[in-house]
């Protein structure tokens, strides 16, 4: 079956008018991933903010339960016991000047970037490479950090960062088709608790103003917003 065809037969399976309960957004996306690779499941969250106003910025992480169902590429910059610390706790690559040097030839073979404080001076040289591509180790989420064992666990385990964009979305991989509909439905709930209480105190009215959950492949499935709600408040 082409490409055209399946999404235009996973289309028929949804009411684009309905708003969905969790649950059932789950199931239909499930049903709708009918492509030959493990599609990636992905929510779209409007909010009620003005990204335009630095006091309305939406960002965040948090480790999903139960990841996010691919294997993560972890690189820690960090020196002496930290160093140790890094790869003890399960770091792909972990080092200082010398990835640097790697990164400035073009290697980027790493999925996230952890860096210790003193570590910063450093990576700022490549700051123009890991920005654009997101991998940039920030304070804000939790990659500037002398708790390397812990933030190296969260990031393979599957920890994701959520930020808000100029049209004032968020939008973030929840896992794969093959984790199943319960194990997405938590790493949902979970994200979606984070992403409520990084609601900006400056932010007037309706916080929440629409979800819609899809497979890599599939038709937009719309989400009940205050059904959602209730099962995080």
């Amino acid at each position: 079956m082409s490409t055209g065809k399946r999404f235009a037969k996973a289309l028929e399976l949804v009411d684009r008018e309905k708003r969905y309960s969790v649950d059932e957004s789950v199931k239909l996306v499930m049903e709708t991933a009918t492509a030959k690779f493990d599609e990636t499941i992905d929510l779209g969250i409007r909010l009620g903010v003005d990204p335009k106003q630095s006091d309305q910025q939406v960002r965040g992480a948090v480790a999903l339960p139960h990841g996010v169902g691919k294997s993560v590429r972890v690189l820690v910059f960090a020196k002496g016991p930290k160093e140790k610390e890094a790869k003890d706790a399960g770091a792909d690559f972990v080092g200082s000047d010398d990835l640097i040097e790697k990164i400035n030839g073009g290697w980027l073979e790493f999925d996230k970037c952890i860096a210790t404080p003193d570590m910063m001076g450093v990576v700022s040289k490549i700051g123009k490479i890991l920005g654009p591509r997101g991998l940039m180790p920030n304070p804000k989420v939790g990659t500037v950090t002398f708790d390397v064992a812990k933030t190296v666990r969260e990031e393979k385990r599957g920890k994701v960062e959520f930020k808000v964009d100029k049209e004032g979305n968020v939008h973030v991989a929840i896992g794969k088709k093959s984790l199943g509909a319960e194990k997405l439905k938590d790493n949902f709930l979970t994200l979606l608790g984070s992403v409520v209480k990084a609601k900006p105190a400056t932010s007037k009215g309706i916080y929440l103003q629409g979800m819609t959950l899809s497979a890599t492949m599939g038709p937009g499935v719309k989400i009940d917003v205050n059904q959602a709600q209730g099962l995080v408040s």
